[in-house]
């Protein structure tokens, strides 16, 4: 058996109407995904999937919530966030494996499975936010005072919800590199 073998829901033996599976997501779930740029560490998550199949059509109607622990992308410390999704996929026999669009997937109808764990792993990715940071002052102390010490920032450029911007003066030297001086001729304007 495979390690993902608990997540293929056989679509051909389901009942007309709708079908409901019950799955939690915990640690052990997110070191399956271990392809070494997995950013979410641990989690807990409750989902439930509702199938309703229509003729040779499956409308899967996926509710996502609990936590993650993702690295903050300030301090590299544990950071817990919330995670509470609903998300849509409709599943179609056709000859061989497709994703006509974000929503539609095509799957062989000789397999008559579906694998699921991707799509969970996606679903739980893609509601997370693109930045994740702690709240103003809760980052690893040490960490964001390296951080102020090496930062480079622009005074004119002030970050708002930076908790450390606008300290940090200009290094001269890096702003007067005179190997991207050549650069800054060129025209990038069509005529």
């Amino acid at each position: 058996m495979g390690k993902y073998s608990q997540y293929k829901i056989s679509l051909r033996s389901l009942p007309e109407g709708q079908s409901e599976f019950d799955y939690h997501l915990d640690n052990k779930f997110f070191s399956l995904i271990d392809d070494g740029s997995v950013d979410i560490k641990r989690g807990n998550i409750d989902v439930r999937l509702l199938v309703k199949k229509t003729g040779f059509t499956f409308e899967c109607d996926f509710s996502i919530q609990g936590d993650v622990t993702v690295p903050c992308d300030r301090c590299l410390d544990d950071l817990k966030m919330d995670v509470n999704t609903k998300n849509r996929l409709i599943v179609k026999f056709g000859k061989e494996y497709s994703e006509e669009s974000d929503e539609i997937v095509i799957i062989p109808e000789d397999d008559g499975e579906i694998n699921i764990v991707w799509f969970l792993y996606e679903f739980i990715a893609l509601s997370l936010p693109i930045k994740k940071v702690h709240p103003q002052g809760e980052c690893n102390k040490a960490m964001s005072s390296k951080l102020k010490k090496y930062k480079v920032t622009d005074p004119d450029d002030v970050d708002d919800d930076d908790e450390d911007s606008g300290d940090v003066e200009i290094d001269d030297e890096a702003s007067n590199d005179t190997r991207w001086d050549s650069l800054k001729n060129i025209n990038f304007e069509e005529d």
